[in-house]
């Protein structure tokens, strides 16, 4: 297949504007195309104040502004696609309409002319089936703001040639962004490895465990994730995500893993979208987001007697060596005496189970999040059971903040909060890899790139929290809820059994 040197980009919204900029700058003759000319003007004056802007921050200068103007030509006549190498659709959701703008796109266009798909949700292969060339059709999936997420999806269906994803590959590096390759799957890679946090989260909220602002504040300041599930929805906006949340649940015919959620459904069918409306998870005055007071820790008392149940290995030692450096009395009995605060570090369980499996005063007992670590400053998190004693939470709160640290309270739940969260987004990305859906290396860069995950991705984040801890909240949130959502991955329990890193193929 030869060289790509020109582009048509049919569609100037948002999305078409993105990808006819970077496509301007990287050297491409481009042809921009709307049915309106109304959006091909704005389009243009768009562009041209984010080229004057580019040229104030030193970023770039009049002559490249001037050569990437002159490379870009609009147009209101799909004819004028004649003679291009590649046109890349940037239009509406719909499967219909796509195929129609193909087959008409396969009566303008050469022989050799690629026909590429810039959907987020919408098979390759079906779009592809409206076609007489099948095989020259591919899926580019930039992200929003274009220029600034500098990661694309190249999908191949099912009759696309192997050649036209390698051209795709070479054309997306040249406009300076990162390509990954995914077989044509429902969400691709980023939209399918996205789904865990926003679905358990909601999940987590709906069965009254935190409130929006706490799970966030747990997923940024103890799991160390850039933003937590209701953050990222505020700023997606629900008329987007709870549509690709059902869409995915669908198209997976109803996996588990997927469920959606109602908390969401009445929001969308409600108009509290976001940021953008002003309200939705969180309120927003003058693009501020507003947060629910928070209270000062109470006072730690000195003296405080605190046992530690020896009952989970890594656990119980992260646990005992702060306990060891705060001011208590901490008890290394077999039993917990009458008057002592009783800790347990369950990973995957609730406090119930296991005051019900080893016999604990359920009223004194509560758990302590260890899976992230538990050094100063990192947000620690607290959990009780439904029985456990308002004034035994309140010595927890106080130990454990005592040494200026943060903590969040949450009832009981199997796996807490961010040990559901992460275990979810691992265990996701795994199935992911498993399925062959795309490369380990490309699920962590596509993610890690496409919606800010630490660590370089989810299955590094994996390796980081440790596959062998994870594999067992899995297992534990499956045996406690009964819920097959949680059940892992095979990628990640052969990985754990045989000791080596998440990320590691054959």
């Amino acid at each position: 297949m030869s060289a790509v040197n020109s582009i048509g980009i049919i569609g100037a919204g948002a999305m078409g504007q993105g990808i006819a900029q970077i496509a301007a700058q990287a050297g491409y003759m481009v042809r921009l195309f709307d049915v309106r000319e109304a959006a091909i003007t704005q389009a243009q004056d768009q562009l041209g104040k984010i080229w004057a802007r580019q040229v104030e921050r030193g970023r770039m200068s009049p002559e490249q502004v001037q050569q990437a103007q002159t490379n870009l030509i609009a147009c209101t006549d799909l004819a004028q696609m004649s003679d291009v190498d590649l046109v890349v659709e940037a239009i509406v959701e719909n499967l219909t309409v796509k195929q129609d703008l193909f087959k008409q796109l396969e009566s303008i266009v050469s022989d050799t002319c690629i026909l590429a798909s810039n959907t987020s949700s919408l098979s390759i292969t079906a779009i592809a089936q409206a076609c007489e060339k099948p095989n020259r059709v591919a899926g580019f999936h930039f992200f929003n703001p274009v220029a600034l997420m500098k990661v694309v999806e190249v999908i191949e269906g099912l009759r696309t040639d192997s050649s036209v994803c390698d051209q795709l590959v070479i054309i997306a590096k040249k406009m300076g962004h990162t390509p990954v390759r995914a077989k044509d799957m429902p969400g691709f890679i980023v939209n399918h490895a996205g789904r865990p946090m926003n679905i358990e989260g909601l999940k987590i909220a709906q069965e009254q465990v935190a409130d929006f602002a706490t799970v966030d504040a747990i997923m940024r300041e103890q799991a160390g994730f850039r933003m937590g599930p209701f953050e990222l929805m505020d700023l997606t906006a629900l008329d987007v995500s709870h549509p690709v949340m059902e869409s995915i649940y669908n198209q997976f015919y109803q996996e588990p893993r997927f469920r959606p959620s109602p908390i969401t459904a009445v929001r969308y069918a409600g108009g509290i979208l976001g940021r953008k409306t002003g309200e939705g998870f969180y309120r927003y005055v003058d693009g501020q987001k507003q947060l629910p007071e928070t209270l000062p820790a109470p006072e730690h008392k000195a003296g405080l007697k605190v046992w530690l149940a020896p009952l989970h290995p890594e656990g119980y030692a992260r646990a005992h060596a702060l306990l060891s450096t705060l001011d208590i009395v901490l008890l290394e009995t077999e039993e917990a005496p009458d008057d002592a605060l009783i800790v347990v570090t369950p990973y995957g369980e609730d406090v119930a189970t296991v005051v019900a499996n080893f016999g604990l005063d359920a009223a004194r007992t509560v758990a302590l999040d260890t899976a992230f670590g538990l050094e100063t400053g990192r947000r620690r998190v607290v959990m009780r059971s439904l029985l456990t004693d308002d004034a035994w939470t309140e010595s927890a709160v106080a130990l454990f903040a005592s040494d200026g640290t943060e903590v969040s309270v949450i009832e009981d739940s199997a796996g807490f909060v961010a040990q559901r969260l992460v275990a979810s987004i691992v265990n996701g990305a795994c199935d992911i890899a498993q399925q062959g859906i795309a490369t380990a290396e490309d699920i962590d860069t596509a993610v890690s790139l496409g919606l800010g995950y630490p660590h370089g991705g989810p299955l590094s984040v994996g390796d980081h929290v440790g596959g062998d801890l994870l594999l067992e909240i899995l297992q534990s949130m499956q045996f406690v809820t009964g819920d097959m959502r949680y059940r892992p991955s095979l990628w990640l329990q052969r990985r754990v059994q045989l000791g080596v890193s998440l990320r590691t193929t054959r």
